[in-house]
């Protein structure tokens, strides 16, 4: 397989540039591994849609719009009245003249929801791991990361002026000795719900094991949606709660949420905040309609729903992503094309997203879907690959 796209010089029969070569040489090795990704349109409001590359309506079972709130009505229409008043963009960054009242209104409403001092939001979740961990993770600070954290922990791991040490995945133990070991300051950083396995970190046993050391644990919760409030794992320990408006809230952005003085100097040092336009006003009013969705008895509603679904696939599991580990990526893809077939897109997940020999389907619930196609999906499950209940 071949790359698509062929530059004028090679289509008028030119020998490719030295560069072209490269290019074209690396995404051969990618398809011939099978790795070779294409985006699909899928013409779709919430989980239902058509996937237009087959004409094919289907139910996906691949989003992270947990709750359903990006189709919600008092979400669409918070954002369409912000784009009448302030526009589709900012216009710039927060600190030139890309902040407007909507950003600073929503992060207030998010500093309350995390029982925080400050919020500060920026354009992705990507975009806040790096704020922080660059800004925190500065030359003489040790960076502890769980192995199996999110890229965006990783890659503003890497771009820290820290030292980075990776630790078992959900293994205390080893954490505790590296932070015992450090001496000097530590930030540990951990997703609380890992984004391809949906397992939980073990949250209580981590506070313990900074409480009374020189440690600033950073938190992402994009994933969190069922899980328990981390706070009180936490008491006593300085810490940054990291998240996504894009999940839970179904927008689109990032925030930071902790104390005051910590989030301030976020806004005065984060390249990824400082350099960079100001998430949009829509998109920010969405999140603050979703937000006061989310703390209201319908949230409450939404959350019940979407942990019966997860009851349903998934018994006892305590997030809404349920992984199928089938091994080999041959496998994995096969089954998702099978269950396709039955109008059920879940994805394969392959290498480099998860390890070798670890390809599996990640299944992703939401309160957007119905019962009965949970069953449905349960039912696939097991005549394909033998799992679910």
């Amino acid at each position: 397989m071949v790359a698509a796209g062929v530059t004028a010089a090679s289509s008028k029969g030119a020998a490719p540039s030295r560069w072209q070569a490269r290019v074209e040489e690396r995404a051969a090795a990618l398809a011939s591994a099978g790795r070779w990704r294409v985006p699909r349109p899928f013409d779709a409001l919430g989980c239902r849609g058509v996937l237009e590359e087959r004409g094919q309506q289907v139910v996906s079972f691949a989003g992270n719009d947990y709750l359903g709130l990006s189709r919600h009505p008092s979400v669409v229409e918070a954002a369409c009245e912000a784009a009448r008043r302030w526009g589709t963009g900012s216009g710039a960054s927060r600190l030139v003249t890309g902040s407007r009242p909507v950003h600073h209104r929503l992060e207030d409403a998010l500093a309350r929801w995390k029982g925080a001092e400050r919020a500060v939001v920026v354009p992705s979740g990507f975009a806040a791991n790096l704020a922080v961990l660059t800004t925190f993770g500065v030359a003489g600070v040790r960076i502890c990361s769980d192995e199996r954290n999110h890229a965006s922990i990783v890659d503003g791991a890497r771009l820290a002026r820290g030292e980075v040490t990776v630790y078992r995945h959900g293994d205390v133990d080893h954490l505790r000795s590296l932070v015992m070991r450090a001496g000097g300051p530590v930030v540990v950083v951990t997703d609380t719900v890992f984004s391809m396995d949906g397992d939980v970190a073990p949250l209580a046993a981590i506070g313990e094991c900074c409480r009374g050391h020189d440690v600033l644990v950073v938190l992402d919760e994009a994933h969190g949606v069922l899980a328990e409030d981390p706070a009180p794992a936490l008491e006593a320990v300085d810490c940054l709660r990291v998240g996504t408006l894009s999940k839970t809230l179904g927008a689109v952005g990032g925030f930071v949420a902790g104390a005051r003085r910590f989030v301030e100097l976020i806004e005065n040092q984060a390249r990824a905040y400082i350099f960079t336009t100001a998430p949009t006003p829509p998109d920010m009013a969405a999140a603050l309609a979703a937000l006061a969705v989310l703390r209201s008895a319908e949230g409450e509603r939404r959350r019940a729903v979407l942990a019966a679904h997860v009851e349903r696939l998934a018994p006892g599991w305590g997030s809404p992503i349920v992984p199928v580990v089938l091994g080999s990526e041959a496998d994995a893809l096969a089954a998702s094309a099978a269950l396709l077939e039955r109008g059920m897109w879940v994805p394969a997940i392959r290498p480099p997203t998860v390890a070798p020999g670890t390809s599996r389907l990640r299944v992703t619930l939401s309160a957007d879907h119905h019962h009965d196609e949970v069953d449905r999906l349960a039912a696939a499950l097991r005549e394909l690959t033998g799992r679910g209940r």
